[in-house]
């Protein structure tokens, strides 16, 4: 993994923490874009973990998933 992939979780993560605490304190108005950023986040977390295990699985596996998609 590499430095932004350690940091997209936790980020992401403080994030919703944030966003609970201005929802109580502001009202859900204010804190809807601090959780559509944390959704961004993890959204991106999970495509990049997605990427990296498609780079790293064995050719054999690649053909079967191309063989699927048509």
């Amino acid at each position: 993994m590499k430095g932004i992939d350690v940091i997209l979780l936790p980020l992401a993560a403080a994030l919703v923490i944030i966003g609970a605490h201005v929802t109580w304190t502001q009202g859900v108005v204010v804190s809807y874009p601090i959780f559509m950023l944390a959704v961004a986040l993890l959204l991106w977390f999970k495509y990049r973990k997605t990427q990296l295990n498609e780079k790293t699985a064995a050719p054999e596996q690649r053909l079967k998933k191309k063989k699927r998609q048509r």
